[in-house]
């Protein structure tokens, strides 16, 4: 079984037992989060398409940490100006595993 939800304007396919990094929410590590905006969900032949949801339709997941990614560089430059300017950035995410689907 396996559905298809979104969280953090994002869609991600997830089964059971998935271990899956999401944009941050606020939650603490061990919680217990619930994502009710599933698009899809299909078991076997058995497939539900929403429009744009389905209603009823949750996924369970447990929070197993939050962190930071790796950091990506970013250089701008102007030639000939002699101007460069470099920075970085490090996104945060949050690491859940998905424990339940359950399907309207």
């Amino acid at each position: 079984m396996y559905a298809v939800i979104k969280t953090g304007g994002k869609q991600y396919k997830v089964a059971p037992g998935q271990l899956l990094k999401v944009e941050l929410l606020d939650v603490a590590p061990g919680d217990t989060v619930t994502f009710n905006e599933v698009l899809m969900t299909a078991e076997g032949e058995k497939v539900s398409i929403g429009t744009p949801q389905l209603s009823g339709a949750t996924v369970t997941a447990e929070v197993i940490k939050i962190g930071r990614a790796k950091k990506i560089r970013i250089i701008k430059m102007r030639r000939r100006k002699h101007h460069r300017k470099t920075m970085g950035h490090r996104q945060w995410f949050t690491q859940v595993k998905i424990t339940e689907i359950k399907a309207a």
